[in-house]
């Protein structure tokens, strides 16, 4: 079975419930952004402050946390 790159970013955006949440897409923005800002802080000698870091890996941690807080609803179409 061959997973498209397109189908993985789509499950990221959704949630536990199988909705798309915003929550779950600014964290993939952030992720990626860190991502970025260690690229070109390694290997195109950029400066990206400190505080930078702190605040991608501050709202990533936010976003996990709520994840692991959310529960599914109760409503919710059994899957195969």
């Amino acid at each position: 079975m061959k997973i498209s790159l397109k189908q993985i970013i789509l499950q990221l955006l959704q949630d536990k419930d199988g909705n798309f949440s915003l929550r779950e897409a600014t964290a993939l923005i952030y992720v990626v952004m860190s991502i970025i800002a260690w690229i070109g802080q390694q290997f195109f000698n950029l400066h990206i402050p400190e505080y930078m870091y702190y605040s991608f890996m501050s709202m990533i941690g936010a976003a996990a946390f709520g994840y692991s807080l959310e529960k599914k609803s109760k409503n919710q179409k059994p899957e195969n």
